[in-house]
């Protein structure tokens, strides 16, 4: 763990990129995007403010918004459990590519919503937890109301 917080935050990057190449995959296969059934503004408008403000402070830590972590041990369990999320992200969008079912609904959002407050929290990142907080409800709403 640097003893200085720089401004890219490399392990929340990678995760980023990792997460986001199955929607790439998804967007190229299915250009019509997925099937929205479940309309509400004001909740896609705090989902869309949470995603890309999690995104921003996942990539770069923000001076004075970002405390740093406690120890080296809290890095690497963040980093550690971080990769298992990713991972598990993957290996779900591999297996349920095709098929619009709840435990897919729920695993994709509730996964990256994870991974964002866990991130946010371990690194002491206001901005990331604050985020993430708003990220994590509307986009978990949003997934299982247009699943099926």
């Amino acid at each position: 763990m640097p003893d200085k917080i720089s401004i890219i935050n490399i392990p929340g990057l990678i995760f980023l990129i990792i997460i986001m190449i199955p929607n790439f995959i998804y967007a190229a296969k299915c250009p019509e995007g997925f099937d929205e059934k479940w309309k509400n503004k004001i909740v896609e408008t705090f989902e869309q403010v949470g995603r890309f403000g999690s995104f921003i402070c996942m990539a770069v830590n923000i001076p004075k918004t970002v405390l740093g972590f406690e120890s080296s041990a809290s890095f690497w369990l963040c980093v550690i459990f971080g990769a298992l999320l990713v991972a598990a992200y993957c290996i779900i969008w591999y297996f349920w590519f095709w098929k619009n079912t709840l435990f897919r609904a729920l695993s994709l959002s509730i996964i990256p919503s994870v991974l964002f407050l866990l991130c946010g929290i371990m690194s002491r990142s206001i901005l990331l937890t604050a985020f993430s907080a708003i990220f994590a409800p509307c986009h978990i709403l949003i997934s299982v109301k247009n699943c099926g």
